[in-house]
């Protein structure tokens, strides 16, 4: 459930970005999901909560980062370009921060918003055009990697959610 106004309307069902091809906007339409999600199932946890990893969990902090890098990455293949040194760098720093919520919160909505520029300009190409994914450059097609960009959120904000879900339990189980 969202933070928006009851009652909630899933972004699918919102009459959104419809100059947008189907799949391009399937992937808009994922991120919005997701960025509602992480919003409200992340609301009231401290700073403190979003970095803990109850019962060996990953952090909530940690499937937030690699959201906003594995987007980047993810849409840089898409648009058929190779991994510069930032993103590669970025990738090894996933696991590591000190982020408030808010930060977090401000860096997977800038991340979406790039995001959804991008999607945008490569909903309109053949969605057949063969890419290459990762170092090893495993094959894949522009749509396979755009519709990975929209499966991809959804995992990991599933991630997010079921973490979130536990650090407030456990919160409420300590009262």
């Amino acid at each position: 459930m969202s933070n928006s106004p009851a009652p909630y309307t899933e972004p699918w069902l919102r009459g959104t970005y419809t100059v947008v091809p189907a799949a391009g906007r399937a992937v808009l339409h994922a991120l919005d999901l997701a960025l509602d999600d992480i919003r409200s199932f992340t609301a009231g946890l401290t700073d403190a909560e979003i970095h803990a990893q109850p019962f060996g969990l990953t952090s909530v902090a940690f499937h937030i980062r690699h959201l906003v890098g594995s987007t980047d990455r993810l849409l840089t293949s898409a648009e058929g370009h190779p991994l510069n040194h930032e993103q590669l760098a970025a990738l090894k720093a996933e696991a590591h921060g000190e982020e408030t919520l808010a930060g977090l919160l401000a860096m997977v909505e800038a991340a979406f918003l790039n995001a959804a520029a991008r999607v945008r300009a490569l909903a309109a190409a053949d969605l057949e055009t063969p890419r290459g994914i990762g170092r090893k450059q495993l094959p894949t097609s522009l749509g396979g990697a755009m519709i990975h960009v929209a499966d991809h959120a959804q995992r990991h904000t599933g991630q997010i959610v079921t973490t979130a879900k536990l650090l407030k339990a456990m919160r409420s189980a300590q009262a």
